[in-house]
């Protein structure tokens, strides 16, 4: 493979296209070339060649440009690289309305995670939540957050432009308990990807640089909600890759009331997909069911954190994820040597039953996260580590992290 005429035409071709006309995932079927593509890309900015239209996932060996399905690079090179195009994936939420102080939100309630917190509050365990930021100013959260990482703009925080983001930082993590909300893990820690624009879009190639940055940044654990209706391979690899480096995936299931499938990435048997409930443990109208759903959790009517330091209500199998994330949160304080698998059958055991109508013809085995319980499985599972501090503390005299 020639690398200084791949590089060449790469380049040649971004230049004549916007940043997101056409976008590809292309994934080097050899090592050697990728990393051979990558030195040349190097030398080139090192002598002051601007290339700004061009990134890479080195977990997957993979680079992300705007070229034409009609390029010469694409015929020259088919040998060497796998193509596919790099479609567009949305938030999985609703917003319904603003809302005042919810205290402690009937979600986290009825998980029983305020009768875990004197065991956990899933103290410092490290969640990337891939979404659109976070408010980095909401008084419940300010004391929750590290620096992340925007994938819009490197040079900035991830500063939440939408809402979806701080929602679901909200639910895992909010920590103020005098005059705020309560999230399911208050002292876990949020390490916010930003990875979706304003209007709660992304690109794969944005979550794949997005899971990419947590496996190197040594997350713990990892929120996704959000889908798509088709496969990506690039997609479903960096996933693995994750797996394989003892991170669970927890993923939003989708919003369009189906009962034998679910959207990517939650249908990957690699996540722990997500369904939602309502105030009364039944799966919600809108939410996807079916046996690609591993748990459920409450999504329905979810009031949490937003932009400006305000509230509100949303519906979505996204809300229902960050539920899940914050359970699993709490369990990794006590035991952060469980494996995903490990985790994701701790989880379908320990689960409280839902109230299933006839009409929904589902196994009686499906069940809604119960954070207690998993607390009390998973601490027998394996060897624990102690939680330092749990709610017994005050929650206003833990230092304030660095952002």
């Amino acid at each position: 493979m020639d690398y200084s005429r791949f590089i060449q035409m790469l380049i040649e071709e971004t230049d004549r296209r916007a940043p997101f006309e056409d976008k590809r995932i292309m994934t080097f079927l050899n090592p050697q070339s990728y990393y051979a593509c990558q030195q040349e890309l190097s030398r080139l900015k090192a002598t002051g060649i601007q290339i700004p239209f061009i990134e890479s996932s080195h977990l997957i060996r993979a680079m992300f440009a705007p070229i034409s399905n009609r390029s010469k690079l694409v015929s020259t090179f088919k040998d060497v690289l796998l193509l596919e195009q790099d479609v567009q994936l949305q938030v999985h939420a609703v917003q319904n309305k603003t809302e005042s102080n919810p205290g402690i939100p009937y979600g986290v309630k009825q998980i029983q995670a305020p009768q875990a917190w004197s065991t956990s509050t899933g103290y410092r365990v490290r969640i990337g939540v891939i979404d659109t930021g976070v408010d980095y100013q909401h008084p419940d959260l300010r004391q929750s957050l590290a620096r992340g990482v925007n994938l819009l703009n490197r040079s900035m925080l991830p500063h939440d432009d939408n809402g979806h983001g701080t929602h679901i930082a909200g639910t895992i993590a909010a920590a103020n308990s005098t005059m705020g909300m309560m999230g399911v893990a208050p002292r876990s820690i949020i390490y916010p990807v930003k990875a979706f624009d304003h209007l709660g879009s992304a690109y794969v190639s944005d979550i794949i640089l997005g899971i990419d940055w947590c496996v190197h940044n040594q997350v713990q654990l990892i929120n996704m909600s959000f889908g798509m209706k088709t496969r990506s391979r690039a997609l479903q690899e960096i996933v693995n890759k994750a797996y394989l480096a003892g991170i669970p995936i927890v993923a939003s299931s989708g919003n369009d009331s189906k009962r034998r499938s679910i959207d990517y990435p939650a249908r990957y048997s690699q996540t722990i997909s997500v369904g939602a409930t309502d105030h009364n443990r039944r799966i919600a109208s809108f939410s996807n069911r079916g046996q690609y759903v591993d748990i459920y959790a409450p999504g329905d009517k979810i009031i949490s954190s937003w932009t400006h330091g305000k509230y509100h209500e949303m519906s979505g199998t996204s809300m229902a994820t960050s539920h899940v994330s914050g359970a699993i949160a709490l369990l990794l304080s006590q035991n952060d040597r469980l494996k995903p698998a490990d985790i994701k059958s701790l989880i379908k055991r320990t689960a409280s039953p839902l109230r299933i109508r006839k009409s929904q013809h589902l196994d009686a085995s499906y069940g809604e996260i119960n954070a207690l319980r998993l607390l009390r499985e998973g601490i027998k599972a394996t060897p624990i580590r102690s939680d330092p501090l749990t709610l017994t503390a005050n929650l206003k005299s833990k230092k304030k992290r660095p952002i």
